[in-house]
Formats: structure tokens, C-alpha cells, sequence
């Protein structure tokens, strides 16, 4: 099974630098490291809706989720007074953490609420780690794969988040505002925004 899936990826290596650049068969590599972890994640979230039991697989997630608010609580002035990553029943469903904070302000609000987005950084980085030219699956691969499958499950504001980022809806016209001022005056540097590698 290793052996026919090494071979594949030998395959798609030798088709793909035939046919695109160096850079895009690299994004391409990781896009194919990362699926079976974005298939793992949907199966957590499908099996941890029907017993409680999978919450476990979704623990590494929910660290990430909640030191993320924390952390940008810290950077952001909102004073985070506590932080629990113990699953409690709420309603008909489950809490899985929560961070409280004691100065959540216009200006803060939507980056603390928001921060679990930051979360994405670390599939992608371990996904660029492991896929060095010529790389194929190993077994630190499978174990990595349940590490980063929550990330993608984690990453998503919940719906209080949402809510609290609602504060935030000064930076609205302040972005409008610098968007306009950019096109208006160095139209060149919107152009430059869109040459970044995705």
C-alpha cells in the first residue's frame, strides 16, 4: 500500500514539473498532504456529534482555539482571566473550552474573536515541512495527520465569537477608508498585493 502510493506521488511529481512551475506543484504537494487530514477532520466532526466519546480527537483543536483567544487577549490588551478546555454540556450541545476576558473593547474585539483563524497557519506549516521535493507518506505522517485533522475543525469562529467580533465594526469604515486611499493614491501597491504567493 506505501509502495503504491509513493509510486503515485512519484508519478504526479514527474507529470506535474513537466507542466507547471516549481512553486505551484509545491502548493499542489501540499494540498495532497493535507486531504487526508481534511477527511480525518470531517470524520471527527461527524463521529463526535454522535458520541461524546470523539471529543478526545478534537482535544489538540480545542487547545489551539483557546490559546489562540488567550493570546491575542494578552497582545490586545483585553485581559484574559481565565482559560478552561474541560467539555461541559451546554443545552443540547457541548462547550469544549472558553476564555473569559475582562476588557473586551471595539478595538479589540473582533482580533481576540477572531484569532482561531490564525489556527490554519499550522496545518499549511507542518504540510510545507513534510513536503520537501521528492517526499512521500511515512508513518509520522498518520500520527501527524491526527494532530493537524483538528486544527481544520478548530479553526472556525463559533457563534459567540461571531458575535463578540460584531463589536468591532469601527475597523469597517477605517479598512474602506485605507482601501480607497491605497487605490486612489499608490494604486501600484494593490497591484503588488495580488503578485503575494497565496
Amino acid at each position: 500500500m506505501s509502495a503504491t502510493i509513493s509510486t503515485t506521488i512519484s508519478t504526479f511529481h514527474s507529470h506535474c514539473h513537466a507542466l507547471l512551475s516549481p512553486l505551484l506543484c509545491h502548493y499542489l504537494d501540499i494540498g495532497i498532504y493535507l486531504a487526508p487530514s481534511l477527511l480525518l477532520a470531517l470524520l471527527i466532526r461527524f463521529l463526535s456529534a454522535r458520541h461524546g466519546f470523539f471529543f478526545v480527537f478534537a482535544l489538540a483543536g480545542t487547545v489551539c482555539h483557546e490559546l489562540a483567544h488567550f493570546c491575542m487577549g494578552l497582545l490586545t490588551a483585553a485581559q484574559p482571566r481565565s482559560l478552561t478546555i474541560v467539555p461541559r454540556r451546554v443545552g443540547q450541545g457541548w462547550e469544549l473550552g472558553s476564555v473569559t476576558l475582562r476588557r473586551v473593547r471595539w478595538y479589540n474585539a473582533a482580533p481576540v474573536a477572531l484569532a482561531p483563524f490564525l489556527i490554519l497557519a499550522l496545518p499549511f506549516a507542518v504540510a510545507a515541512w513534510r513536503t520537501p521535493p521528492g517526499w512521500t507518506f511515512q508513518l509520522t505522517d498518520v500520527v501527524l495527520a491526527f494532530l493537524v485533522a483538528p486544527q481544520f475543525l478548530a479553526c472556525w469562529p463559533s457563534l459567540i465569537d461571531w458575535k463578540i467580533a460584531v463589536r468591532s465594526w469601527p475597523y469597517i469604515p477605517v479598512l474602506a477608508g485605507l482601501f480607497l486611499l491605497l487605490r486612489q493614491f499608490r494604486p501600484e501597491w494593490l497591484e503588488l498585493a495580488r503578485l503575494l504567493p497565496a
